[in-house]
């Protein structure tokens, strides 16, 4: 199940993680999925290549300037690969459920067709350091925008939700004044985080990337004579 941003060569440039400055963003406490019971190994998720953290900075600032009073708030960020597993399994149980099968006695077609639901948001948890899943380089960010009533911004949509509503344009074209207004948030998102050098994931509204494989592959999709590649690796 390779995905295709895979392919793209990486060329570990060394740089720290460093923790996401707490005074400038939100952040939930304890972290989502240390709440489900994943276990971090004593590591925060609210940590990011030193880069990284200088262009959701400039997001950041970039959003005020749309949006004055706006913050970013940060789901999740640094993943490690035992956190990607664990979210992987959590996810494919939910997934029998939904579609009523008993997870202990899945047939091969059953499990594949539970897999491609699961691999739909979740990256494969790839010990291959030639495939390291996009959180677990400390390049990639899941994320959404608080008001200036520090309230959530309705995205129409849940961070991780397994439907057509992840998609990141999938309201754009709904004739739904409502609706409308989901896909103008989901923009003033993106516009921030171009801003700061980030590439939206094409399946999530919530994913951005900055310097690792999906974002090289990103850039080549959309002009092929950059043959970018990935600045960073996985991060044990």
């Amino acid at each position: 199940m390779e995905k295709p941003y895979q392919k793209i060569a990486i060329q570990e440039c060394g740089e720290a993680l460093i923790a996401i400055p707490e005074d400038l963003f939100l952040m939930e406490n304890p972290p989502p999925y240390q709440k489900l019971g994943a276990d971090y190994g004593g590591k925060s998720p609210y940590y990011l290549r030193q880069r990284v953290v200088d262009g959701l900075i400039v997001a950041q600032e970039k959003l005020q300037q749309l949006k004055p009073q706006w913050r970013l708030k940060i789901f999740d960020a640094y993943r490690p690969i035992a956190v990607q597993q664990f979210m992987v399994d959590y996810t494919f149980k939910q997934v029998c459920e939904m579609k009523g099968f008993n997870q202990g006695q899945l047939n091969s077609a059953q499990e594949k067709e539970v897999y491609e639901e699961v691999y739909k948001i979740w990256a494969i948890p790839s010990h291959n350091p030639l495939t390291p899943p996009p959180h677990s380089t400390g390049a990639a960010v899941d994320l959404t925008l608080w008001d200036e009533k520090g309230q959530m911004v309705d995205m129409g949509g849940e961070i991780d939700e397994l439907s057509e509503r992840s998609h990141p344009n999938y309201y754009q074209h709904r004739p739904n004044s409502l609706e409308q207004r989901y896909h103008y948030h989901r923009q003033i998102l993106l516009q921030a985080m171009n801003a700061g050098g980030f590439l939206r994931h094409p399946g999530e509204w919530w994913h951005f990337s900055h310097g690792d494989q999906m974002w090289a592959w990103l850039q080549n999709s959309i002009n092929p004579s950059l043959r970018a590649i990935a600045k960073y690796g996985g991060v044990p």
